[in-house]
C-alpha cells in the first residue's frame, strides 16, 4: 500500500473464499494514473473482495470510500482493515449483489454520487467457467445514478470478455496487464445539434 498507509499490512479474506485480489502491479499502475483525481474524491469499490482497491484510494487521498461485496465474510475483513488503519470515519461497507439494483448504495454510503467507481468482478466460477459480469454491472451503476458529474468508471476484466458501456458512456483509455484489461469510462460528450438550414 502506498500513500498515508505506506507499509501497513492488512488482513486478507479466508483462503476458502473464491476471491482473487488485484495484483500489486495492476494496483500501482492504476493508481498512478488516478493520482490527479484522488484528492478529496468519493470512491466506490464494487466487488470489493479484500477491499484492497478502496483502501489504496483512501491511503492516496480519497475523502471517502464505500465497499460493496456479496459475501459478508469479505465485508467483515474490510471493516477490520478500516479499523486497523484508523479509517473508519472515511470508509463504510454494504452487502449487496452488484448485478441487481444499486439504488440503495448512495443512501447507505451517505453520499449520492461518486467521483471514481471501480468494478472488479470475478473472471471465472469456482468450476473455472468464464463469467461476463462487466457489462451488466456497468449498466446497474449507471441506472442507479451513482456517477458524479465528470466521474470515472474503471472496469477490470479478462481480455476475452467483451464489455459494452451503456448509451451515453464511452471508453477513453485501456491498459493491458497480462490476461487483464482495465478500461476507463466517462460520460460521452454531447453531440452538438446541427445548425444547418433546412432545405426549402
Amino acid at each position: 500500500m502506498a500513500g498515508d498507509s505506506r507499509g501497513r499490512r492488512f488482513k486478507s479474506v479466508p483462503k476458502d473464499l473464491p476471491v482473487k485480489p488485484i495484483s500489486s502491479r495492476i494496483k500501482k499502475s492504476v493508481f498512478d494514473i488516478l493520482r490527479p483525481r484522488l484528492g478529496g474524491a468519493k470512491f466506490l469499490d464494487l466487488y470489493a473482495g479484500t477491499g484492497s482497491v478502496g483502501l489504496e484510494a483512501l491511503s492516496r487521498g480519497a475523502e471517502f470510500a464505500f465497499f460493496v461485496d456479496y459475501d459478508r465474510r469479505c465485508l467483515a475483513v474490510i471493516d477490520a482493515n478500516l479499523a486497523e488503519l484508523n479509517l473508519q470515519a472515511r470508509g463504510r461497507s454494504g452487502q449487496g449483489d452488484v448485478l441487481q439494483d444499486l439504488s440503495w448504495v448512495g443512501y447507505r454510503a451517505g453520499f449520492p454520487r461518486f467521483d471514481i467507481i471501480y468494478l472488479g468482478p470475478p473472471y471465472r466460477t469456482q468450476e473455472n467457467k468464464p463469467l461476463a459480469y462487466s457489462t451488466p454491472s456497468l449498466a446497474r451503476v449507471i441506472e442507479a445514478g451513482l456517477p458524479a458529474p465528470d466521474a470515472l468508471i474503471l472496469v477490470q476484466h479478462h481480455v476475452k470478455e467483451e464489455v459494452s458501456p451503456p448509451a451515453g458512456w464511452e471508453r477513453f483509455r485501456r491498459e493491458k496487464y497480462g490476461d487483464t484489461f482495465v478500461d476507463f469510462y466517462r460520460a460521452a460528450a454531447a453531440t452538438p445539434a446541427s445548425t444547418a438550414t433546412p432545405a426549402a
